[in-house]
């Protein structure tokens, strides 16, 4: 049984329906699919394909109208995601085949349907509405070492502490890499410095599967039941970072990192503050 949980809520009440609705759709197919006694003919292969497509139509189209009204930077790319999901169902083509035939591909539509699931609605749709411009929010802090004030815009704050010591050291040391990216994009971004920006998100990149290996660590030593969870947040996370090659290709490189990195401010703190957070209930 696969539980629609509070993790998996925006806060967009006809987008927690529908997730909520697609979540009962693949409980019953699993359990049909699952189920030796069952003839698959009984619920009819054919209706549940047909009903993912339907449902992606609708859905999706409710879900991308809420995003351009209210000028959700993510619209774009939740739209590539969707159209990719549009396109694995359109794909199936199981006309010809008898029962036996149709239970394996069935099984691989279920197993991916519930990765996507799981990995869009926990990875992309929790943050609608959620990712602010960093540009926007900047403050002013005073460097202690060299006795100035620097503009920050994206600094570790006390809601992200997990009690920790050795997450919230890593935790803090993503957050401060973020910012020297940013301060470099908003600060003396030009064309030619699209090199110097990507050797930082690769420091990023690299010092972020570091920290998902400890945090996983220790996760795994403790007995933390939502492990395999973890693991696939993440996976997701460094999956997002590779979007950073595409900004190259793009009109305007400069907004695009701005977006990339907005978002991964976003997630980075949702997820600290929904998930890693209750990690401490188990270490200390």
């Amino acid at each position: 049984m696969f539980k629609f949980t509070q993790d998996c809520m925006t806060g967009i009440d006809i987008i927690d329906e529908e997730h909520k609705q697609l979540f009962e759709i693949i409980n019953h197919l699993f359990d049909t699919l699952t189920n030796v006694k069952d003839n698959v003919n009984k619920m009819e292969i054919e209706d549940y394909i047909q009903y993912f497509i339907e449902y992606g139509k609708n859905h999706f189209a409710h879900e991308e109208a809420w995003m351009e009204r209210h000028n959700d930077p993510e619209l774009q790319r939740q739209r590539f995601a969707h159209q990719f999901f549009m396109d694995k169902m359109l794909s199936i083509d199981l006309i010809g085949l008898d029962d036996e035939e149709k239970r394996p591909i069935t099984k691989d539509l279920l197993v991916y349907m519930i990765k996507w699931l799981y990995g869009h609605i926990l990875n992309s749709d929790t943050l609608i509405g959620k990712v602010v411009p960093l540009s926007k929010t900047p403050v002013v802090r005073h460097n202690e070492e060299n006795n100035t004030d620097e503009v920050v815009y994206c600094e570790f704050l006390p809601k992200y502490h997990t009690g920790i010591e050795q997450i919230d050291k890593e935790h803090e040391t993503l957050f401060a890499i973020i910012n020297d990216v940013y301060k470099l994009v908003e600060e003396n971004y030009t064309d030619d410095k699209y090199d110097e920006v990507l050797a930082l998100l690769d420091r990023l990149e690299q010092y972020t599967q570091t920290h998902f290996s400890h945090e996983e660590e220790i996760m795994e030593a403790h007995n933390f039941p939502e492990l395999d969870f973890q693991r696939n947040a993440h996976a997701s996370f460094i999956e997002r970072m590779s979007d950073r090659d595409m900004g190259e290709k793009v009109e305007n490189p400069k907004e695009f990192l701005e977006n990339l990195l907005d978002f991964l401010y976003a997630w980075l703190g949702n997820h600290i503050m929904k998930h890693d957070t209750k990690i401490a209930k188990y270490v200390l």
